[in-house]
């Protein structure tokens, strides 16, 4: 990667409903943070039963592409108060230092009582895979999944640590704005 590239970005998703709201709203972070589209882009339910084959060599391989980004948003629907079980079945690939980038933790509810979720449920497994998690955990309501103004204040907080951090990276030294 040369000095003026962009970081590696990469999206998962854990809805088990393929091309979700929670794809486009996980899109949209990835984005506004880093002006990069991101690749690899995990939507977990277009796998299939793959994901409950530790053998598969192509759920291995994003889980390897994953771990190696500079900043993965994390995204998925609150179930019962916490991530889904999908999410799950992924996130159980990676070891302890699985994860070397900055990791953002995003979920969508249905309603303002489960916006804890994100800090309480998913930011605990993303830092015990190694993903360094600078700002906290984002949840938007699923009916403004595609309002830019639910994310904005969120943004302003966490894009300066996250910012700050991407550009200390070695493939970012020297990278003119």
């Amino acid at each position: 990667m040369s000095a003026a590239s962009g970081p590696r970005v990469a999206v998962v998703v854990g809805n088990p409903k393929p091309r979700s709201r929670t794809l486009a709203a996980a899109l949209h972070v990835a984005r506004e943070l880093t002006g990069t589209e991101p690749d690899p882009v995990v939507d977990l339910a277009t796998l299939g039963a793959s994901v409950l084959d530790w053998s598969d060599p192509a759920v291995a391989g994003l889980v390897e592409q994953v771990g190696a980004a500079d900043l993965v948003v994390f995204a998925c629907p609150t179930y019962k108060g916490t991530y889904t079980g999908l999410l799950k079945l992924f996130l159980d690939r990676f070891a302890t230092d699985g994860l070397t980038g900055i990791a953002v933790p995003l979920m969508l509810g249905a309603g303002p009582g489960h916006a804890l979720a994100p800090e309480l449920t998913l930011r605990p497994v993303l830092t015990e895979i190694g993903g360094t998690v600078p700002a906290k955990g984002l949840y938007v309501l699923d009916a403004a999944y595609d309002d830019p103004t639910a994310y904005a204040h969120w943004l302003d907080l966490a894009r300066p640590p996250i910012s700050a951090i991407l550009d200390r990276l070695p493939s970012r030294a020297g990278a003119t704005s």
